[in-house]
């Protein structure tokens, strides 16, 4: 391959890159945007005392949905808390894939090994090449 091709994908890959950024940037605009305007037509919606209405084919309604999480600091506490209670099935153990990418890269460093001995054929590994672009 030429160094002409290589650089017309390379000027495609860049342009590509600056749509995208531009389009997550519309992307996380139009969120907000619409989390303002649901927040606005609930808030009419229930000041109206209406649940629900039928407009342009569609059937708006309320719904609520509940989040919850530990307080601050008590995430291991509230584990426990669980657990004594019966309900240790809801806490799950977990590694974070980038943590444990990270720890296997340091490992690999220290000791010249993809993957040490004792996690050989419990841990996939692979590495991705892929090409970078910054302003010159």
């Amino acid at each position: 391959m030429d160094n002409t091709q290589i650089f017309l994908m390379a000027d495609r890959l860049k342009a590509l890159q600056e749509e995208k950024k531009t389009l997550e940037e519309s992307v996380k605009a139009l969120g907000a945007e619409i989390a303002d305007l649901d927040n606005q037509l609930s808030d009419a919606m229930a000041e109206a005392e209406l649940d629900r209405f039928s407009r342009g084919g569609c059937t708006f309604y309320l719904k609520s949905r509940l989040f919850a999480s530990p307080a601050a600091g008590r995430k291991e506490e509230m584990m426990q808390a669980l657990k004594g209670h019966g309900f240790g099935t809801l806490v799950v153990e977990t590694v974070n894939v980038n943590t444990l990418a990270s720890f296997l890269k340091e490992q690999r460093e220290a000791t010249g090994e993809d993957i040490p001995a004792w996690l050989e054929g419990i841990v996939n590994t692979y590495d991705k090449v892929s090409v970078g672009i910054r302003k010159s």
